[in-house]
């Protein structure tokens, strides 16, 4: 399973730069839902959570793939 979710960081990659950082223009759609939140959410509905969720699952993808690929560094590959 560790294996498997190292070999996918060339797709959660491409995922954190499409779905992640879209629309690039003026500012990246994570970039302003985290400042919103840092703000303190404030008037933030459950549309924008769920936003929120879907333009960040890339990236927390990226992040535990990116974990499993340095997990796994050093260790004898699968037979």
């Amino acid at each position: 399973m560790l294996q498997r979710l190292a070999d996918s960081v060339g797709i959660a990659a491409l995922g954190s730069l499409t779905l992640g950082l879209a629309p690039f223009l003026p500012e990246p759609h994570l970039v302003g839902k985290f400042r919103w939140v840092a703000g303190g959410a404030v008037g933030m509905t459950a549309m924008d959570w769920g936003d929120l969720l879907m333009h960040g699952a890339p990236v927390v993808w990226l992040i535990a793939a990116l974990g499993a690929k340095l997990a796994l560094r050093g260790r004898a590959p699968p037979t």
